[in-house]
């Protein structure tokens, strides 16, 4: 009898993996991986902010919309529970990417208020944590890339035949990828003109 079983659960287990089961299984576990990667680096981000608008509040009192729209895209961003569950619900995926992107956003505009302060730039203080911003604005970079590559890998497996057989079985969907929201404006080439515009004729 044992050794009826034991065979019985070699043939499923050789079945299973034919049947590409387990790459599914192996490719989800690397996506979530590979997420939590992407959320670790967001999250970095995030723990920065307040300590960068603090660094700038002191020189920049009268740019208190920039600083507000950056605390409130922070404020946002943490409200979002960027659980594993996010990668089954696209809508879900898409809040969360809209909030990163709207941080993202804040933040270009506040280092465009910094420009305007000399003194702040040369701080040391505000140098080490500007250098800590790029670094994660990278880490996020090299984690969005693997987690793109990974959901391509899973994406493939579960469309293709007979893995979309068990894929359907199994319930096992396509997962949202990061796409980028100007894609028609960032299309059109930039223009590079170093001649200045004509003045006015009068």
């Amino acid at each position: 009898m044992r050794k009826i079983l034991t065979v019985l659960a070699a043939l499923a287990s050789l079945s299973l993996t034919n049947c590409g089961y387990n790459a599914i299984q192996s490719e989800d576990e690397q996506i979530k991986a590979n997420w939590s990667e992407v959320v670790n680096q967001y999250q970095r981000r995030a723990d920065l902010v307040p300590n960068l608008v603090n660094s700038v509040k002191g020189f920049a009192q009268q740019e208190k919309d920039v600083l507000l729209g950056v605390t409130n895209a922070r404020a946002k961003v943490g409200s979002i529970q960027a659980t594993p569950e996010v990668l089954n619900d696209p809508a879900a995926f898409q809040k969360f990417q809209a909030a990163q992107g709207e941080l993202s956003s804040a933040l270009s505009r506040l280092l465009v208020v910094t420009e305007n302060y000399p003194q702040l730039k040369s701080d040391a203080l505000f140098k080490d944590l500007m250098s800590q911003l790029e670094g994660t604005e990278n880490r996020i970079t090299v984690a969005r890339n693997r987690y793109i590559k990974s959901v391509q890998e899973y994406n493939v497996t579960v469309r293709s035949f007979p893995n979309n057989l068990t894929a359907m079985m199994f319930g096992y969907k396509e997962k949202p990828n990061f796409s980028v929201e100007n894609e028609k404006e960032i299309s059109t080439a930039p223009k590079v003109d170093f001649n200045p515009a004509p003045a006015p004729s009068k």
